[in-house]
């Protein structure tokens, strides 16, 4: 196989993506080198963040493959551009998505700092993500695999650091990727997908946070006003959530689960309602904050219709962007979307092609 003139450093994780992910850039002719990421260590607890073991699997993969593996501890800016963002945001009241300022500060960022300090022309993730190029453009597309497309969480690194960037895996099924793993015969083919927080792994999520911010209960309200137990500490709850509220039966109602529907940090209560379909669980629309677009919209391509989702794994929804102001804009539903939740991002398609996103400021009901 011809190798290329460019370097590209891969983020090694220690699962099967990222492992296969190598070994097509191997293919490609790409002079390939690994980098293991070691972004938490506050506590580094027996089967929750099991980083010694995933770097295990990352060097052996590596070893296997015949490419080097780098090492690099960014648990300190993890901590302080993550990290601690994600905990004001829970003291808020608000429901942040780690992952997405995980990939923009890190994995986007320091990695792809480091990476060009080594030498490397590019980086490359296992990522579930396409990248191509038009009219000078980059553009961030959705995986092949729609069902593991990961661009909902990629879309606020920068456009500069997306051109330099490699997802060896995007034209792949999940399926294809374990089969390809075991035909290379890697030691960690079989290996379970990761879940989690970005780094920081699975954990129980009310002990872990416990450990970082004080819970204040208080009552859990139902949208009436009645009095229906108490909760433990807003933190711990999100739009549409129905386990953990622990209601039993409430006299002189349906026999129905009950939903949070909102959150009241003023007097610290839970408000609740039954139902999945309450009226109280959807939102017409919107507000947003600044707008990360991989690339510039002319002014006059507002208002802007396309479509957006405020999760993970959502259909895609039609959607209008007005503009505020330049850190505000108004988005409004074709129809009212369920538990928007305040915290989170909507990020933007046109078609396959992810166009940017921004921060969930507050709902309109």
């Amino acid at each position: 196989m011809s190798k290329h003139s460019k370097k590209i450093i891969i983020g090694m994780s220690g699962g099967v993506d990222s492992s296969v992910a190598a070994w097509l850039l191997i293919e490609q002719g790409y002079d390939v080198e690994g980098l293991f990421m070691k972004n938490w260590e506050h506590d580094d607890k027996p089967g929750y963040c099991a980083a010694a073991n995933d770097l295990a699997d990352a060097q052996a993969v590596c070893d296997q493959l015949n490419i080097p593996l780098h090492q690099i501890n960014f648990s300190e800016a993890y901590w302080n551009n993550v990290f601690e963002h994600v905990l004001s945001e829970y003291e808020a009241g608000r429901t942040p998505n780690p992952d997405v300022l995980c990939n923009k500060e890190i994995k986007f960022k320091l990695f792809l700092e480091h990476a060009l300090s080594l030498g490397a022309d590019g980086i490359a993730t296992g990522h579930y993500a396409r990248v191509d190029f038009k009219d000078g453009q980059v553009r961030l597309c959705k995986a092949k695999d729609r069902n593991k497309d990961q661009t909902y969480f990629l879309h606020a690194i920068p456009s500069e650091a997306l051109a330099k960037t490699h997802f060896p895996i995007g034209d792949y099924l999940k399926p294809e990727i374990r089969v390809m793993a075991e035909k290379l015969q890697l030691v960690n083919a079989a290996k379970k997908d990761s879940t989690g927080l970005c780094f920081i792994g699975e954990r129980p999520f009310k002990s872990f946070l416990n450990e970082f911010m004080l819970a204040t209960p208080g009552p859990i309200k139902s949208t009436s006003g009645d009095l229906l137990g108490e909760h433990d500490g807003l933190m711990f709850y999100t739009m549409g959530q129905r386990q953990g509220l622990h209601i039993g039966g409430v006299p002189n109602t349906p026999d129905a689960p009950w939903y949070v529907v909102d959150k009241d940090l003023t007097t610290n209560t839970l408000l609740v309602a039954q139902g999945s379909e309450h009226p109280m669980l959807y939102s017409s629309g919107l507000i947003c904050g600044p707008i990360h677009w991989f690339n510039p919209m002319p002014d006059d391509a507002f208002p802007k219709t396309c479509m957006a989702k405020t999760r993970y794994r959502q259909d895609d929804q039609a959607c209008l962007i007005s503009p505020e102001d330049e850190k505000q804009h108004t988005i409004m539903f074709s129809t009212p979307q369920r538990a928007v939740t305040v915290g989170q991002y909507i990020v933007f398609y046109d078609q396959n092609i992810c166009l940017g996103g921004a921060v969930i400021e507050k709902i309109i009901r």
